[in-house]
């Protein structure tokens, strides 16, 4: 009789004991899960991980976070020579600095959130193998802290258009310019989503990431940065208009509206492009998350 309720009691602990943890670890069966809550719960770590981003940036440098402005200013510059006075290409009657600095920090906020994801399991294969949390932190904590270095450089960008406003040479915003958040979420969307595809080959075939780096930089030259999309529309290849084409880009209907609605430059690429690059985005980060769940099972073995 006592021995059945001893029984009885470490059965009763036991289950308290189960009922009390504050993290339960549990396999994945599914490939696509995201658990939005558990990865609510380690905002603080993610939190963590942005300022570790942030500081170690450019630790032990002299001008530090500044060069977050000197990087954009002295890419401007260069177009500008080179694009603008060499070359003569056109920037659908906005000044030179306006247009290419937005093109600019439109882009490297894409490129970086890309380049940054893309390596997540190599890069933290150190930390991964020794303490668990979502692994999507890593990459988010990219995005968002690019997203810092994004409203820096977007703050240039507003001085900038300041001046020529005081100097009565600014061009006129419309109201596509409200759709700025919805932009720059797509960015991060489509900078994730390709990001983490390719940080998941990437642990298996290191020859990606060189290739990868070296198509992010062709990438640039194929999406309307240093011209304008109307310097090649009404152009025909292949039977079809060279800017529906290059729309086929999933940056570009996201970068042309923005300078439209910013700048007031060109024309609207439409809705049926914008929704475009917004499933676009949505099916890479779909896809992305899928592989993304399963590497993570068994990287640790190949890297």
């Amino acid at each position: 009789m006592i021995l059945l309720d001893f029984i009885i009691l470490s059965i009763d602990m036991a289950k308290n004991t189960d009922e009390n943890w504050t993290t339960i670890i549990k396999p994945r069966n599914k490939l696509f899960e995201v658990n939005l809550k558990e990865i609510w719960d380690y905002r603080d770590l993610l939190t963590l991980f942005v300022k570790r981003t942030i500081t170690v940036a450019y630790k032990q440098t002299i001008l530090g976070p500044l060069w977050w402005l000197i990087q954009p200013a002295l890419t401007v510059i260069m177009y500008m020579v080179v694009f603008g006075g060499i070359a003569g290409i056109p920037t659908d009657g906005i000044p030179q600095p306006l247009f290419y600095l937005g093109g600019v920090c439109m882009w490297q906020y894409f490129s970086s959130c890309l380049t940054g994801t893309s390596n997540t399991f190599v890069s933290n294969s150190g930390i991964f193998g020794k303490v668990y949390f979502p692994r999507l932190i890593m990459p988010i904590s990219t995005v968002v802290s690019n997203l810092v270095r994004f409203g820096i450089q977007f703050g240039l960008f507003v001085i900038v258009y300041v001046y020529y406003a005081c100097v009565g040479m600014a061009p006129t915003p419309n109201w596509y310019f409200l759709l700025f958040p919805v932009l720059v979420f797509m960015l991060a969307g489509l900078g994730l989503g390709f990001g983490i595809i390719i940080s998941s080959m990437t642990t298996k075939y290191r020859d990606l990431q060189i290739l990868f780096s070296f198509f992010v930089s062709l990438w640039m030259y194929a999406t309307p940065i240093v011209y304008p999309l109307s310097r090649v529309a009404g152009k025909q290849k292949w039977g079809h208009d060279v800017a529906d084409i290059m729309c086929l880009n999933p940056v570009t209907p996201v970068i042309e509206t923005f300078k439209h609605g910013a700048l007031g430059a060109g024309e609207f690429v439409g809705w049926g492009w914008l929704a475009y690059s917004f499933v676009f985005m949505l099916l890479t980060l779909g896809f992305g998350i899928l592989i993304f769940n399963r590497v993570q099972k068994s990287f640790m073995d190949t890297v």
